[in-house]
């Protein structure tokens, strides 16, 4: 079977001719994207008029007024006039009478603010001294150590060196309290009070028990004057007479009549003597009850040391003093009361061995061993 012829192809037609596009004419603009989207006019909010806040809240009407409280001894009937029977008039001025009217009463006195100097009325304090043990980075130093200081008179600390003189002076003042790894057990009263207790500051204990050190230490930037009021600054205490002051505790240190004429002039400019002489006046313008000393004289001359001990035993009439000294003669001419420090062993903590008055100390103590110190023969 033959195949179906296929149609014959249309006949050829051109293609059409594009329109021609006049370029000489101007072009049209361009049409934005959003010109045909029409645009509601805006329309503007109502605007209500402000409303007040307390528009609709009814007034409150004022509290009423309280009435005038009663006197509360309006409504006493008035006490009357008793007359004293005769039989009550004695004629005893001794006698009390009933009939008195009250005495006023008086106001209290006022709270007297603490001022510089040496006060008529200061009395010398008392240090006792209960089981005091002293430790410095757990290897103890001081073994259960008791010692009074009798008010008005000088003890003296003696022994070699090593055995904890120092430390134990060191610690009635606190002087330990900021030394890392310090640690301290026991006792230590003023007058009473402990002064490791939470009833005396560190400020009050060194305004009451005054500190003289080995080496003299005057503040070189200050004139001889201001040195000694500077404990005053130091401490906030106030003194109406600064002058005053001054020369009377320059010559309580025995001072005065050296450096009167110079008292604006530096205190390093004063002699080895002199600067430890200023130190003590520094230390009286607090009015301390207590006075402290490690080894004052231990650098001065014999001559500078005399005045010392002149002014020590001057002073002691109105200050308890306790001094270290390594110096037995010493020790005899400015004290009444001794105590013997020793180390038994080495790397044992110091110990007192013995204490008392002086006199029995350097001639008949009960320990030999403070026999043999005294008399040199060891230390």
């Amino acid at each position: 079977m033959n195949a179906p012829t296929p149609p014959p192809p249309p006949p050829y037609a051109p293609p059409p001719v594009p329109p021609v596009v006049d370029l000489t004419a101007p072009a049209a603009p361009p049409v934005e994207p959003w010109a045909e989207v029409p645009h509601p006019p805006p329309v503007a909010p109502p605007i209500a008029p402000p409303v007040e806040p307390w528009a609709d809240v009814p007034p409150v009407a004022p509290p009423p007024v309280a009435p005038t409280p009663a006197e509360p001894w309006a409504e006493v009937p008035p006490v009357p006039v008793v007359t004293p029977p005769a039989e009550a008039q004695v004629d005893d001025p001794t006698a009390p009478s009933l009939w008195a009217e009250p005495a006023a009463a008086t106001e209290a006195p006022e709270e007297r603010a603490r001022v510089g100097g040496i006060r008529d009325d200061q009395l010398p304090g008392r240090l006792d001294v209960h089981q005091l043990s002293q430790w410095f980075n757990k290897r103890k130093v001081l073994e259960r150590c008791s010692l009074s200081m009798e008010p008005g008179e000088v003890t003296a600390l003696i022994g070699p060196s090593g055995c904890g003189k120092s430390t134990f002076l060191r610690a009635l003042n606190r002087m330990h309290e900021l030394v890392p790894g310090a640690e301290l057990s026991g006792q230590v009263l003023l007058n009473g009070v402990d002064i490791y207790g939470v009833d005396m500051s560190p400020t009050e204990v060194r305004l009451r028990i005054g500190m003289v050190f080995q080496k003299p230490n005057p503040f070189p930037a200050m004139s001889i004057a201001d040195n000694v009021l500077a404990g005053l600054g130091l401490s906030g205490s106030k003194t109406d007479d600064p002058e005053g002051l001054v020369e009377q505790c320059l010559r309580r240190a025995g001072l005065w009549a050296e450096v009167k004429d110079r008292l604006n002039e530096s205190g390093m400019s004063l002699s080895g003597g002199q600067q430890q002489r200023l130190c003590i006046a520094r230390s009286l313008a607090v009015h301390p009850d207590v006075l402290l000393m490690d080894e004052p004289c231990s650098a001065l001359d014999p001559i500078s040391t005399r005045v010392i001990e002149e002014t020590i035993r001057e002073l002691c009439h109105d200050i308890t003093i306790v001094i270290v000294t390594h110096n037995m003669q010493q020790a005899q001419r400015v004290s009444d009361q001794c105590a013997f420090f020793l180390v038994e062993t080495l790397g044992e903590p110091g110990r007192i061995v013995e204490n008392g008055p002086t006199e029995r100390m350097f001639d008949n103590p009960s320990d030999p061993r403070t026999l043999d110190y005294v008399n040199g023969r060891f230390g």
